[in-house]
């Protein structure tokens, strides 16, 4: 186990390397010159080469990446060219904003999908599992934007509800998951059917093993053999999916965010986009590209964990 897991992490470490070159890389070929993105009007020619001097621009793209990352390894991504303050002072508070929106709808999205998936596979065939079937395949079709957009003008408009999650830190528990239930329920609405089609595929798949065809011999009822003995021996897809799905959930709240101009990382991130603000887009996007890989890694961990047959070669 202990070399297997040193064998992940080392996988990790060099898919996060990577990703730092892509985020680099993708960054330096923005079209036209960051200088005078920056000036606008004001781009002189000696204007534009004082910045790029200033900026480092200057030097060779390999040695500012070699700095770039050293700094990202100790957490130093430098200081936003919007505004001079620190990125990591920046982001910090946006961070935390993106986090406990993402565990807010991971704590409703994912016992949700896991207790539906087996219900549906319980009930297989039934009225309930083809409504759940149809509805999932509904959410997973509509774009997180579209579903959005929906609940502002279907539920928040009605209802008199805030389309504006502008929490502060100031506010209470209570209220800040009340102001951001409709950001809440965009983010989970795709990945709760993910994960619950996945817990409903994967229970199926093992109810088809010899052993549970013994059970069924033996008389015991179909709740029983799925709960006891169908859905542990279905948890290493189950545990990726949900890993997946949480990785989403961190990542994927950029559009989530701009809809709802909530005050998280997404929001920031496209905000430095607009305003040419490099150093906040590569500390944001090696960010997130540090929870997608972690969260994955963690996954396929636990996966071997759950599942001893795959801690040997086939």
């Amino acid at each position: 186990m202990l070399i297997l897991i040193a064998q992940r992490l080392g996988l990790g470490f060099l898919t996060l390397v990577a990703a730092s070159v892509l985020i680099f890389v993708g960054t330096e070929l923005l079209p036209g010159d960051l200088a005078s993105a920056i000036l606008q009007n004001s781009a002189t020619p000696e204007n534009v080469a004082a910045l790029r001097l200033e900026l480092g621009l200057d030097r060779p793209a390999l040695l500012r990446f070699g700095e770039w990352l050293s700094g990202a390894a100790h957490l130093n991504f430098g200081h936003s060219l919007a505004n001079g303050r620190d990125v990591i002072g920046l982001i910090a508070p946006r961070l935390a904003n993106t986090l406990f929106l993402a565990v807010y709808a991971a704590l409703v999205a994912v016992p949700a999908a896991i207790v539906i998936g087996l219900v549906a596979a319980i009930t297989q065939g039934s009225i309930f599992d083809r409504i759940v079937n149809v509805i999932s395949l509904l959410a997973i079709s509509i774009p997180d934007y579209l579903v959005g957009y929906l609940l502002i003008i279907y539920v928040a408009l009605p209802f008199g509800l805030s389309s504006i999650a502008n929490v502060t830190d100031d506010m209470p528990l209570a209220g800040r998951m009340a102001l951001v239930f409709l950001p809440m329920l965009t983010l989970m609405s795709t990945v709760l059917a993910h994960m619950m089609r996945m817990t409903r595929a994967s229970v199926l798949s093992v109810m088809a093993s010899p052993y549970i065809e013994m059970a069924v011999l033996k008389g015991l009822p179909k709740w029983r053999i799925v709960v006891q003995h169908a859905f542990p021996n279905a948890l290493a897809p189950i545990i990726s999916v949900v890993a997946l799905n949480l990785a989403y959930l961190v990542v994927g709240v950029v559009v989530v965010e701009y809809v709802f101009v909530y005050p998280g990382l997404g929001q920031l991130m496209v905000d430095a986009v607009l305003t040419h603000d490099v150093p906040v887009v590569q500390a944001c996007g090696m960010i997130f590209a540090t929870a997608f890989i972690l969260l994955n890694m963690s996954a396929d961990i636990l996966a071997i964990l759950s599942n001893p047959r795959l801690r040997y070669p086939r």
